[in-house]
């Protein structure tokens, strides 16, 4: 037991190791899952507060106004955009669609340009 414990590397450093495009884009997908969920309870909010009366839907105003919360809100827009795009391609992977090296690099350049082009159009509506 203590031969297999030593041979084990003690922490896995991601900066070193080459990982190629679409591991990183794999990583991308969780991250971006990762911070949807957590946002969850303050989008909730935020459309709570849309739906309600006059005065709330004022105060939604002011708050979706404020840039710092319009940078959250696009932050939030290139997450959901990156995970559904993401989640298409692995979608087409899981029928085996794409899954030579070549094809997989291009999808995931696809899934990278696609997100953060749709990004950039719909932030530009968004400020």
């Amino acid at each position: 037991m203590s031969e297999i414990a030593k041979r084990r590397p003690k922490y896995l450093n991601l900066f070193e190791i080459k990982l190629p495009l679409p591991g990183w884009v794999s990583i991308l997908h969780r991250v971006s899952g990762a911070g949807l969920f957590l946002m969850l309870p303050v989008l909730i909010w935020l459309l709570d507060m849309s739906l309600g009366s006059p005065e709330q839907i004022a105060t939604f105003q002011s708050v979706v106004g404020h840039p710092l919360v319009k940078l959250v809100l696009l932050g939030l827009m290139w997450a959901y955009l990156h995970h559904f795009c993401m989640g298409i391609r692995i979608l087409l992977l899981d029928v085996h669609v794409g899954i030579e090296k070549a094809q997989a690099r291009k999808s995931a350049v696809a899934v990278l340009v696609v997100s953060l082009a749709l990004t950039a159009i719909l932030g530009a509506k968004l400020w």
